[in-house]
């Protein structure tokens, strides 16, 4: 298996350049072709080589992505199932904001954390993604722009998957796209979001990246978020918030906190005051998002006025919140769901 050619910074192209006889300005043409004019074959790298072109071919693997279907909502939000190399299948998102385009990516063929109302779970984990094959997926957005003269302004590693265990693409990946000589996408314009690897996190927080971390919360206190999250069995919130503190403390960045609120299981008002006194103090963002529906899942969304009085409560304890803007309402666009429904009940099962 060739690796992809979206895996290298421009540092390391210079490398790759050197060992092959190369002068090292080829670096910056073959990241201008492949960043810059984004193209689909070796071929259209007119200013290389023929022979250059061809061990390049030799090497990697130029597009890994096969776009499968792609669904367009009524509010400008994108969404991509593109099939893999190996026949599975991944989605992508272009969301649109008021400070411009954000691009959702996916990290792994499932996920095996278990979240109880995620549409990613179903099927259990199949495999990591390369870096290589996260860098297209932002790539196939930007070509996608392309036809509107609009650019990528933002990348959320939220989609398929959890990042933080497939880490080391991850990180990779963020810095290949963060690169001045390719996407240039600025580190505070990427946020990643956990389900709480906590040793990640304090692996994350000696990077040296002034990168976004959000959290998955969607709890409270540890019992719930063990019903919830089962992920919680193996980081306790009490060791899970212990190593965001320390995340803060590290890198003197923010973190956000995600909840997911779900229809008589977290959204009541003892839960909203739980939450206030759990984080009352803390330098930190919570996100309240209105869970969306899974046809697999038995849950339901909280009703308007409920969010707003959640809202409320957590800001009487001082702490910033938000409600996530719904983006794609019309489509598939909720995570895993586009891919769910393509699967068949088989491979819904986790094995």
């Amino acid at each position: 298996m060739k690796p992809f050619v979206y895996e290298k910074t421009h540092s390391e192209w210079k490398e790759w350049m050197k060992k092959e006889g190369e002068s090292s300005f080829r670096a910056d043409q073959i990241m201008d072709w492949l960043y810059g004019k984004r193209v689909l074959s070796f071929d259209e790298m007119s200013n290389l080589s023929k022979s250059l072109r061809q061990r390049l071919a030799d090497a990697f693997q130029l597009d890994p992505l096969k776009v499968i279907t792609v669904q367009q909502s009524s509010d400008g939000t994108v969404k991509f199932l593109f099939q893999l190399y190996d026949g599975h299948a991944i989605e992508t998102v272009i969301m649109r904001n008021n400070y411009g385009n954000s691009v959702c990516v996916t990290t792994q063929v499932g996920c095996r954390v278990g979240c109880t109302f995620c549409a990613s779970t179903l099927g259990g984990l199949k495999r990591n993604l390369s870096a290589g094959e996260v860098v297209a997926q932002v790539v196939a957005a930007q070509r996608y722009l392309d036809q509107m003269e609009e650019r990528v302004h933002s990348v959320v590693i939220m989609g398929i998957g959890e990042p933080f265990e497939n880490y080391d693409a991850t990180v990779r990946f963020m810095r290949v796209i963060n690169d001045p000589k390719g996407l240039h996408i600025g580190q505070r314009h990427i946020t990643v979001s956990t389900s709480g690897i906590v040793p990640s996190i304090y692996r994350f927080a000696e990077e040296g990246l002034q990168v976004g971390l959000a959290i998955s919360l969607h709890a409270p206190n540890q019992e719930l978020r063990k019903r919830l999250m089962p992920v919680s069995y193996r980081y306790p919130l009490e060791e899970l918030l212990e190593a965001c503190a320390y995340y803060i403390q590290h890198t003197g960045r923010r973190i956000t906190y995600e909840y997911a609120l779900i229809g008589g299981k977290n959204d009541r008002s003892e839960h909203a005051h739980a939450l206030g006194k759990l984080l009352e103090g803390s330098r930190s963002l919570i996100n309240l998002i209105p869970v969306n529906h899974v046809p697999e899942r038995n849950y339901t969304r909280t009703p308007r006025n409920q969010i707003f009085r959640f809202q409320r409560i957590l800001q009487s304890y001082h702490l910033h919140v938000t409600i996530r803007r719904e983006h794609g309402s019309d489509i598939d666009a909720a995570c895993g769901q586009l891919r769910a429904k393509h699967m068949t009940p088989e491979e819904k099962k986790t094995s």
